[in-house]
C-alpha cells in the first residue's frame, strides 16, 4: 500500500503564501501523476494542480500564475506553493497520487488532507 501524508497548512492574510508538501511512503514501485485537490465548506472537490513524473503540469484557472506545483522524485514527494493567495483559497487541501505498490495495480491514493484558511 502506499500512504500519502500533508504538511504545510494553516492561516495566513490575503495577498500572502504558503508551501505544502506531500510525501509518500510504503511499498511503492512507481508513482505516475501527483496532484493537489481542494474541498471548501460545502463545495465538491475540485483539481488544483497536477503533475506528471515527467513534469508537466496542469493547473486550474483558478489558481494559474499564483500556484506552483513540483515534485522530487527520489523522494516521492509533491510541492504546492500558493502565492498571492484569496479568502476563496480557503479549503482543505488534499494530496493525490496515481501510484502502483509492490504485487498490486495502479490505484489512486489520497492524503488526509492540511487545512488552509486566508483570512481578508
Amino acid at each position: 500500500q502506499v500512504q500519502l501524508v500533508e504538511s504545510g497548512g494553516g492561516l495566513v492574510q490575503a495577498g500572502g503564501s504558503l508551501g505544502l508538501s506531500c510525501a509518500a511512503s510504503g511499498s511503492i514501485f512507481r508513482i505516475n501523476t501527483m496532484g493537489w485537490y481542494r474541498q471548501a465548506p460545502g463545495k465538491q472537490r475540485e483539481l488544483v494542480a497536477t503533475i506528471t513524473r515527467g513534469g508537466s503540469t496542469n493547473y486550474a484557472d483558478s489558481v494559474k500564475g499564483r500556484f506552483t506545483i513540483s515534485r522530487d522524485n527520489a523522494k516521492n514527494t509533491v510541492y504546492l506553493q500558493m502565492n498571492s493567495l484569496k479568502p476563496e483559497d480557503t479549503a482543505v487541501y488534499y494530496c493525490a497520487a496515481s501510484a502502483r505498490a509492490y504485487g498490486l495495480g495502479y490505484d489512486d491514493y489520497w492524503g488526509q488532507g492540511t487545512q488552509v484558511t486566508v483570512s481578508s
